[in-house]
């Protein structure tokens, strides 16, 4: 089921985010508080988070707290990748939350964290068990990226790409499980740290991996899920139906679902990366995906991220 939403991916990154288009985030702040209150309409009881964030910048979530983005979201989500890709050692996780604890009141979470094979498997195992150790009890969700390595030959997500060097190439490597279905040694050593870790596993459209995750996950014990119902594919041909499919194979998962990628046609640029022209757009996407997956259900009551939603619980009765 799904239990919170994620609006945005990464707004501090370019990758995600044309800071061209929109220097000062006052767009993308807009876009969100629209899309959150759409999104109370429709379910008030989702918890809200605003959509992780990298680098992990205080002065960033100061930039939203002034900007009221962040005043009905109920948690803040970091990522956080210190072996591949971010210039910090692995020791300063508790540090580096504690930088953004200090200047906000919402929870907490880790919206992706993980570590890639790209120079060794046993890089993953100690990332993997160190990452486990720092951060279980610190934070109330913690999302490891990913379950499966992305295919070489799909495109990562990203503006810059081979311009990138090895930096790139990573991100092909960040999976438990190899492309060819092997299994790498950090998997059987996830199995030690589940239920407390979860798993953020992106799904492309029409992705024909869909079923294996689903039974990969249950075999590690995964109960919490991140993943995304992609705005830019909603305009494809047959998109509600992939929607359908991918949220019928997960619903025994407690899910956290990001919403992100402005479709090419809407933006005040034609990239994924663009602010919409019109920011009430992305506001109805994330209410019509919360009417059609999420509706409030009758005498539901949930317990908010700054309580004890934040570790996962739910009461519904």
């Amino acid at each position: 089921m799904i239990e919170a939403v994620t609006f945005w991916n990464e707004p501090n990154n370019k990758s995600h985010w044309d800071f061209e288009v929109d220097p000062e985030w006052l767009k993308f702040g807009r876009m969100v508080k629209a899309a959150s209150r759409a999104v109370r309409e429709v379910n008030p009881d989702l918890v809200q988070v605003l959509g992780g964030t990298s680098p992990i910048d205080p002065q960033f979530a100061l930039r939203l707290k002034s900007q009221g983005v962040l005043d009905d979201l109920d948690a803040f989500g970091v990522h956080g990748f210190p072996l591949d890709w971010n210039h910090w050692q692995i020791n300063e996780w508790p540090e580096r939350i504690e930088t953004v604890a200090a200047v906000i009141d919402q929870s907490i979470w880790v919206t992706e964290v993980g570590v890639s094979t790209f120079g060794a498997d046993e890089v993953q195992v100690f990332g993997l068990e160190r990452t486990a150790n720092l951060l279980r009890g610190r934070v109330p969700k913690i999302f490891w990226y990913s379950l499966f390595d992305l295919p070489k030959a799909w495109p990562a997500t990203t503006r810059h790409r081979e311009s990138e060097g090895s930096a790139y190439y990573r991100h092909f490597y960040m999976g438990l499980v190899r492309e060819d279905g092997t299994e790498k040694p950090a998997y059987d050593l996830f199995r030690r740290f589940t239920p407390d870790l979860g798993i953020c596993q992106w799904f492309h459209f029409q992705d024909h991996r869909l079923d294996a995750a689903v039974t990969r996950l249950k075999e590690l014990g995964v109960r919490d899920l991140r993943t995304g119902l992609s705005w830019a594919d909603s305009f494809r041909p047959q998109a509600l139906d992939w929607f359908d499919r991918q949220m019928e194979a997960l619903q025994d998962f407690n899910l956290t679902i990001t919403f992100c990628f402005t479709p090419e046609h809407l933006g005040e640029v034609p990239h994924h990366t663009s602010a919409p022209k019109d920011l009430q757009t992305f506001a109805t996407f994330c209410a019509e995906m919360v009417a059609r997956y999420a509706p409030k259900r009758p005498f539901q009551t949930t317990l908010r991220a700054t309580g004890a939603a934040a570790s996962g619980v739910q009461i519904t009765g």
